[in-house]
């Protein structure tokens, strides 16, 4: 019998990275789950086991990707049956506030910025080399429409999905010869914590996002995901593309009132 895949998400106690951590336990991967919320990534464990029952192996840890050292950490500690990854999921990312680049908060930007472009690199420091020796693995990043084009109150979260961009592009180049897959996964609006976090627990606010829309889910995302993860060996999907169909681009959306 042939021994399961292992995914390694971060992000994992929410949102897109819970929703892909369900998805690849039901596609019969075992997963190595990551996330500042320990408590909500061992609650998802259980969940999870119960499902799989002993066929699959969840392993959490409270992981912090901006701090190296806990990614270094977490990393070693993993069992020997868990330390070759099939698949990296570079899913932590956030986003704070809607202010002009030139009235931006310095705390807010930084954590964006060493979240969502640091955190990333920490990662894939620790993981893809072991890929690169075992010559196979695929690194799947999340992104979003706004790494394609700006909109006012979002030029420092956009820099980071920018970034994202460029750094999946240079590692698809210089992971090319050693058979690693390397991808974004781009989605617009999805109705997560993702505007929670991003006005600081005004749940209003956050709601507001989304009113008059139907938004993308979290699975809906996952399940791109999964696609891009299971395609034959020799398919690469460079670059995945996902919005509401009320979602034309960046800003650009269609409300209609209820």
């Amino acid at each position: 019998m042939d021994q399961p895949k292992i995914a390694l998400i971060t992000g994992a106690s929410s949102g897109i990275g819970m929703a892909s951590a369900r998805w690849f336990a039901e596609q019969g991967w075992s997963l190595v789950l990551w996330a500042r919320r320990i408590e909500r990534l061992k609650e998802l464990q259980g969940v999870l086991a119960q499902q799989v029952g002993n066929r699959l192996e969840i392993w959490v840890d409270q992981v912090d990707v901006r701090l190296d050292a806990q990614v270094q950490r977490a990393f070693a500690s993993l069992p020997p049956s868990l330390q070759n990854v099939d698949l990296l999921l570079n899913n932590a990312g956030l986003s704070q506030g809607l202010k002009a680049v030139h009235e931006s908060n310095q705390e807010d930007a930084d954590r964006v910025l060493d979240t969502n472009i640091k955190g990333l690199v920490n990662v894939s420091r620790a993981v893809v080399p072991g890929m690169k020796t075992r010559g196979q693995g695929q690194v799947i990043h999340v992104s979003s429409t706004a790494g394609k084009e700006v909109y006012p109150g979002g030029g420092i979260y956009c820099a980071s999905k920018f970034a994202v961009e460029a750094i999946a592009k240079t590692m698809r180049h210089e992971l090319l010869p050693f058979g690693i897959k390397v991808g974004t996964v781009s989605p617009g609006m999805v109705e997560t914590e993702f505007s929670l976090v991003r006005f600081k627990g005004d749940a209003e606010k956050a709601a507001s996002t989304y009113q008059g829309l139907e938004p993308l889910r979290p699975e809906d995302v996952a399940e791109a995901i999964g696609f891009m993860a299971t395609r034959p060996d020799h398919v690469q999907i460079a670059d995945l593309l996902l919005m509401p169909r009320a979602q034309a681009g960046s800003g650009a959306v269609h409300r209609v009132d209820s």
